[in-house]
């Protein structure tokens, strides 16, 4: 069990740690949901525009671990790992993400949100805590807005494809 201090500093919840990005997707909330909790659909779009994913392990359940390689287009490999903290279909999901490695002091608490419109349309909700401001600093110079909303653009098309 991971007991770092980036752990104790997600325990709780700061909006001066936070990236929030929100989008609005033209697919019902469970086709949505569907997406990013399943394991033959995740890895199919997860990352920005261009990047690739390499799936190692993946297991889609609280507890369960998501590891895999990000690569980009350039041929760099970013070695990843996901551990799903919370699922409640078709409402939220919660995980820590970071780096491939036990005790990673970079780790973010990442949650999204699944909101049905009247429409048939979700409204999809991406907030990720640092673990302090500079952490949240170095992720929104490092490019975490613009790759999060390439990603949310990946999902839209995704799910556009999924058959309904």
């Amino acid at each position: 069990m991971m007991t770092n201090s980036a752990n104790a500093a997600l325990s709780q919840w700061s909006l001066d740690r936070e990236i929030v990005m929100s989008r609005v997707i033209d697919a019902p909330r469970d086709l949505v949901f569907e997406a990013w909790s399943d394991p033959k659909h995740l890895p199919q779009w997860f990352g920005p525009k261009g990047f690739k994913i390499e799936t190692f392990e993946i297991d889609v359940r609280v507890g369960g671990v998501w590891r895999f390689n990000m690569i980009g287009p350039d041929g760099t490999v970013y070695p990843n790992r996901m551990r799903f903290r919370r699922i409640e279909r078709p409402s939220l999901m919660e995980m820590d993400h970071g780096v491939d490695q036990d005790e990673d002091p970079g780790m973010f608490r990442f949650t999204v949100t699944f909101a049905e419109q009247n429409n048939g349309k979700t409204v999809l909700m991406m907030r990720q805590l640092a673990s302090s401001t500079e952490q949240r600093d170095g992720m929104i110079g490092f490019g975490a807005v613009e790759y999060g909303y390439q990603t949310l653009d990946k999902l839209a098309a995704y799910v556009a494809g999924m058959k309904r």
